[in-house]
């Protein structure tokens, strides 16, 4: 009960009050989410990569491990999403929506924050959670961004659209500067901290903005399809993930903070290249807003399981 009370405490109840307030502020003014998206996409997400990368001490063979595990935990997820978009015989932007749903995931703001309640802000299992949301910052910009425009869209135009994304820069920027112990001047690294530390409180506004210019009923029709994405995020995403980290033969703390990584809800990053492009947007924030309500019990019976 204490625990589940913590992530209630410092994760639910926060995110869901800014989740409101872009609500009440799209009721009200009706603001450009067009002009919120870009700024996530194009400002506020890479400089929270890069300070991330750049400020945490991660050792390097560990990060042939995490990726290892990443990459096949993906080919799972990606498998077991594409046969429920077969059953279902989901069609253009659909497809993409519900693959985001699963595949992408809250590693930054809900992740991190999860880690350090659940390891006790262990730097070990936080330098696999960075990791994690390093990944899970790269695929939105990269295969995301294909995904929802492969339907629409030609091959070169989706690539020009994912070589103008910041994130695939600053990644190897924030690897190369920490490697080779290059400091940021002070006029450089404040306004950094200033934009970083507006990523989440900006996204989460985004979310609720977005949730807030639905029009009454609009959600009805797909009550299923969310229901598939809540289950495959919330159970299937922890369950997939101790498989391969059984398969890969990976244990002890290292395999825990993989399993908790892949427990939490679905990314803000699928409603951003929802709203940026223009694919399901609907669907995407009721994912997004459900399976944060969700994860409450769920992440809660995961660390119980994993007896942390």
């Amino acid at each position: 009960m204490a625990l589940l009370g913590s992530i209630l405490l410092h994760n639910i109840i926060p995110l869901c009050v800014m989740i409101l307030i872009g609500v009440v502020l799209q009721r009200i003014f009706v603001l450009d989410i067009r002009t919120l998206s870009k700024l996530n996409f194009y400002l506020f997400s890479p400089a929270v990569i890069f300070k991330l990368l750049y400020t945490t001490d991660i050792p390097f063979s560990l990060i042939g491990q995490v990726l290892l595990f990443f990459g096949v935990f993906m080919a799972f997820q990606y498998a077991l999403v594409e046969i429920v978009i077969r059953l279902r015989g989901f069609q253009g932007g659909m497809k993409a929506a519900m693959r985001n749903s699963v595949l992408f995931y809250n590693s930054a703001n809900y992740g991190i924050p999860l880690n350090q309640l659940a390891f006790a802000a262990n730097p070990f299992t936080m330098s696999i959670q960075v990791l994690v949301m390093m990944m899970q910052s790269l695929l939105p910009n990269t295969y995301g961004i294909y995904s929802v425009n492969a339907h629409k869209s030609s091959f070169r135009d989706i690539r020009r659209t994912i070589l103008s994304q910041p994130v695939i820069y600053v990644i190897p920027l924030a690897f190369a500067l920490r490697g080779f112990g290059v400091g940021i001047p002070v006029y450089l690294a404040t306004p950094l901290d200033y934009v970083a530390n507006a990523f989440i409180g900006t996204a989460l506004l985004t979310l609720g903005v977005q949730l807030g210019s639905m029009k009454r009923g609009s959600g009805k029709g797909k009550t299923a399809d969310l229901g598939l994405s809540l289950a495959l995020r919330l159970a299937a995403g922890p369950a997939l993930a101790a498989l391969t980290v059984w398969l890969l033969g990976i244990d002890g703390l290292a395999a825990k903070a993989l399993i908790v990584s892949s427990a939490v809800p679905t990314s803000l990053s699928s409603v951003l290249l929802a709203v940026e492009f223009d694919n399901e947007p609907e669907f995407s924030s009721q994912a997004v807003l459900f399976s944060t309500i969700l994860s409450i019990g769920t992440v809660t019976a995961v660390i119980a399981l994993l007896q942390i």
